[in-house]
């Protein structure tokens, strides 16, 4: 079996599929990292790792989007849904940057919902929620780290 065979077990995520997903999160957990290590950068990480949340947020919408598209009659209310985390990582960046905690705390949040609704949406292959709790759990514990730092 090679890295890019499917699982025996159809619940368990694909090798490269998890590689690449837990690599995703070297930003989250290793922004607030740096902001302890170097407190002077401390700004500078927040900023970063709010537009590294916004940039996976987006990418989640556009995976949803692109899935929709795929079927002979997309639903209107995915094709609408699937826009709203990039219009709300769009809002949430564009606060002040003496609101990072809120930014933070919001981009979070927007995630947590996503992962809702990754949840309770039929079709998606049996190991995509296991995925989506692991990274999704990554995530937050990075974006709270942030917040808190």
């Amino acid at each position: 079996m090679t890295a890019s065979d499917p699982p025996a077990d159809d619940r368990l995520v694909p090798r490269t599929v998890l590689a690449w997903g837990l690599a995703g999160l070297i930003p989250f957990l290793g922004l607030p990292l740096l902001a302890v290590s170097i407190p002077a950068l401390s700004g500078w990480s927040d900023q970063a790792l709010g537009l590294y949340a916004a940039v996976i947020l987006s990418f989640l919408g556009g995976a949803r989007w692109g899935r929709a598209v795929s079927e002979t009659a997309p639903d209107p209310r995915t094709i609408a849904f699937s826009m709203a985390p990039s219009v709300i990582a769009w809002g949430l960046i564009l606060l002040p940057p003496d609101r990072s905690g809120l930014q933070l705390a919001g981009l979070a949040a927007a995630l947590v919902l996503h992962l809702g609704w990754d949840l309770r949406s039929p079709g998606l292959p049996a190991w995509y929620p296991r995925l989506r709790l692991i990274l999704t759990a990554g995530a937050v514990t990075g974006l709270a780290a942030g917040a808190l730092v």
